[in-house]
């Protein structure tokens, strides 16, 4: 039995998403080599014991889980090992993420001075997409004064809202072109993930941004800014194509009080 290629075929049958496949791949290619116990014969004490191994050196909670969902995965899905793993998620710390003011989004914008690029950005920010759900835009998807993301995180697909102020940009960039292109194209293939991160980058450094700014970073923003202008939750969820409205509730954290009409209870005494 090759455990990459039983993975590969029981989390597309899922419809895993590429990525959790070779994460899945990985954790259990690290789990097997480490235990050197033949597949037939692990145990959820090899399991056990493994994830003791890493957590005594010491791992990010957020990896252990991984590996532990991975693990459990190839165990109970893959090999039909009907057990219970009874061993409890490591805690991972409740971060918030780093998001840009409305000040800070404007001068990383309007420091890019390449059309296409500053355009990339000027969407991801306005739409709150994912970075791949950028790349994989096709012109057929958009619609008017609309856009749908399809087959997003979950295999759904969702709407999101096209900024007036770039209609004419778009509409121009799609012009005469196949329906079924990429929206954003480098030579004869789509966009790739890495360029997008390298215009945020190079865009922070010339506008004097010194936090740490990811595309999905964008996407904070974008909900934040959201909050910030009195929309509710919910509706920002559905924007954001969460499952959960307790994913989206994290945004209320973030926004500054100011923006939204929060006041203290000192003033009404």
């Amino acid at each position: 039995m090759d455990p990459n290629e039983a993975i590969r075929k029981e989390g597309f049958r899922r419809r895993f998403s590429p990525r959790t496949i070779k994460t899945y791949q990985h954790c259990v290619e690290k789990f097997l080599n480490k235990t050197n116990v033949p597949i037939d014969k692990l145990s959820k004490k090899d399991v056990r014991l493994f994830l003791e191994r890493l957590s005594d050196k010491n791992v990010a909670g957020s990896t252990l889980n991984v590996y532990h969902m991975a693990i459990k995965f190839f165990m109970e899905e893959v090999l039909n090992k009907r057990m219970k793993l009874n061993i409890k998620y490591s805690k991972v710390p409740k971060r918030l993420p780093i998001v840009l003011t409305k000040e800070e989004t404007k001068n990383l914008i309007n420091s890019i001075d390449n059309e296409k690029h500053k355009l990339m950005i000027e969407l991801l920010y306005s739409s709150g997409m994912r970075v791949s759900e950028l790349i994989n835009l096709k012109i057929k998807d958009l619609e008017g004064k609309y856009g749908w993301v399809r087959e997003g995180k979950g295999r759904k697909d969702r709407p999101f809202i096209l900024a007036n102020k770039l209609k004419k940009d778009v509409e121009k960039l799609c012009k005469d072109k196949n329906p079924e292109e990429h929206l954003f194209r480098s030579y004869k293939s789509k966009m790739s993930t890495r360029t997008v991160q390298e215009i945020i980058k190079k865009a922070c450094k010339k506008s004097g941004i010194t936090k740490k700014v990811h595309p999905h970073t964008l996407r904070h923003s974008f909900a934040t800014h959201l909050i910030e202008n009195g929309y509710s939750v919910s509706e920002v969820q559905s924007l954001l194509g969460h499952k959960s409205m307790d994913t989206t509730m994290i945004y209320v954290h973030l926004a500054r009080p100011n923006l939204i009409n929060v006041k203290s209870p000192l003033d009404g005494l």
